[in-house]
Order: structure tokens, then sequence, then C-alpha cells
């Protein structure tokens, strides 16, 4: 059995959101559930790999489930043998919300990890932002002396990749990306997610301060210490250096488009006049070759009609001869 602390902090990296997805897809978009392999890096748990677990579930009485005990250590000893560096650190499913049932498993996973954590993994996310929440089994100690009962405790979780995976996550984005889309439109649109990315953030805390506020949720210290040092590093409007600063940066980056529209403007003006000109110069010389064609087409009439008369008199004169 792997023995792990608790973490600060999951790192899960996009082989394995790749390796879920397509567990996900393979059946019909139902809940599935696998393995994650990784290992503690410090204070930070490192999910580096995963495998698929054959597992069912009764859609009207979840506390019927299987979860097949002898593939998933068939599994595990192959992948040992591959890198014995990676071990069972905790669990996974596509949620996309914790089930009743995931407490009861969470306790047979315990058989190859003392501490196994918890990642449901959205599939298929609605919302901007990263699709991961990382969980954790604890005691829950009760004030009215009732037994303690288990629940899952959230931890902060990222995306992190080594450079072989940022490599093949770059190519996957090519790929996916609009290739006749500019690099401008490209940067608005990731502004904008970012953006509406934030709002969701904000609306979320919003959310749960006013749930505390209502006595509906228990306060949490350490939530409340994060989210004033978050509201302590907003820079403050309101100074007057800092009104001035965002000026002069706001007026400095008006200038240089001001300054490229204009260049942009006499540039299509030189390249109007230019061709303006060409096809002046190009009906001149069509003209002047339609006049030259003309003159001699005359020229060529008059001798013909020069070289007429000529016979003609020359034709008059032997008449007149003979006749005398």
């Amino acid at each position: 059995k792997n023995m792990i602390t608790k973490p600060e902090k999951v790192i899960v990296h996009p082989t394995v959101l790749l390796s879920v997805v397509d567990h996900f897809k393979r059946l019909s978009d139902k809940r599935v559930v696998g393995i994650l392999l990784g290992s503690m890096q410090g204070q930070t748990l490192d999910v580096s790999n995963s495998f698929a677990v054959p597992f069912e579930e009764e859609d009207k009485n979840p506390d019927i489930w299987f979860l097949d005990h002898d593939y998933l250590e068939n599994m595990y000893a192959m992948f040992k043998k591959v890198n014995a560096r990676e071990k069972v650190v905790g669990w996974y499913h596509t949620g996309p919300k914790i089930h009743s049932n995931d407490i009861s498993v969470n306790e047979v996973l315990k058989r190859f990890v003392q501490n196994p954590v918890l990642v449901i993994i959205d599939a298929q996310p609605k919302d901007l932002g990263i699709p991961t929440d990382a969980f954790i089994a604890v005691e829950e100690v009760h004030d009215d002396g009732t037994p303690t009962s288990k629940t899952f405790e959230n931890l902060p979780s990222e995306i992190g990749a080594e450079e072989p995976e940022e490599v093949g996550v770059e190519h996957l984005l090519r790929d996916i990306k609009d290739s006749t889309a500019g690099t401008l439109s490209q940067r608005i649109i990731s502004y904008s997610q970012s953006l509406e990315g934030a709002q969701l953030e904000l609306d979320g805390i919003t959310k749960y301060l006013e749930k505390v506020i209502q006595g509906k949720l228990p306060l949490n210290h350490q939530t409340i210490y994060t989210l004033q040092e978050i509201n302590n590093l907003l820079p403050n409007v309101n100074l007057e250096e800092f009104a001035k600063t965002f000026t002069v940066k706001t007026n400095d980056q008006m200038l240089v488009m001001y300054l490229a529209s204009m260049i942009r403007a006499i540039i299509a003006l030189h390249s109007l006049i230019n061709n303006k000109e060409t096809n002046r110069n190009a009906e001149l010389n069509e003209e002047s070759n339609t006049d030259k064609s003309d003159s001699k087409g005359t020229s060529g009439n008059a001798q013909k009609s020069d070289g007429q008369k000529e016979a003609s008199n020359n034709s008059n004169t032997k008449e007149s001869k003979d006749e005398k």
C-alpha cells in the first residue's frame, strides 16, 4: 500500500485528460471510473498517468456498484513494470459532481493507497476554466457529539505539463485553431474567454459570501484570508498617480494606432494613384497603336488606287494605238 500525505496542490497532466476523455467517449457518454498514477513532489501531488477500470452502478440505487479489483491489480502490475516511480495516488470519475457512493469507492481504493485523492474530471465542460476538481477524504467531527463521518475536502488543482507534453498539446491546438483567423482576432478571443472565466470565478465568490452571510455555509477563515489577499492585490484606481500612469499608457497606445491608421491610408492612396497612372498609360499606348494601324491602312489603299489608275491609262493608250 502506498502512503501519501495530504497534498497542498494537485497537478494533472494533459495526457491524463486525453485518456479520461477517450475513456468517456468509448462508453457512450456515461460516468466512468479510473485509476490515477503519479508521485508526491514535496507537498504537490503530480498526476502523470491513468488507466480505465471496469465500473458499473445502478442508476436507481447508487449503493449498488461494481469495481473490477482483479483488472485493477493486473493493470497496475503492468504499469509498474514500465515505470516503477508511478504509483497509485487516487482515482477519477467524470462526475461532473460528487456522487453519494464516492465515499464507498474511495474506501475500496485504500487497499492500494492510504489517502487516495479523488479528481473529478468534467469531460463535457460547459463553462470556461479548469475541468478538474480534486478532493481528499477527511473525518468530519460534529459539534453535537455524534460519531464522525467521512466527507470530501477540496484541494487546489491545476493543469501542468512537461516539455514533450507541451509540444504535443501545441500541435493539437494548432490543428484545432482556425487557420483563417488572424493573430489579432485570436488574441481578442483569448482575452474575451479569460474575462468570461474571471467573471465566473467572481460570481462563485459572491455566491459563497452570500451563503456565509445567510448562515447556509460555515465560515472558513482560510478562504476569507485568501479572498482578502486577492482584494489587497487589486490596484487602487482612485490614486492620482495611477490614473495619470494609466492615461499616459492609453495615450501611447492610441498614438501608435493613429499613426498606423494614417500610414495605412497614405499607402492605400499611393497605390490608388499608381493604379490610375498605370491604367492611363495603358490606354494611351492602346490609342497610339490604333492610330498607327489606321495610318498604315490608309497609305496602302492610296498606293493601290494609284496603281489602278496607271493600269487603266496604259490600257486606254494601247486601245487608241490599235484603232489607228
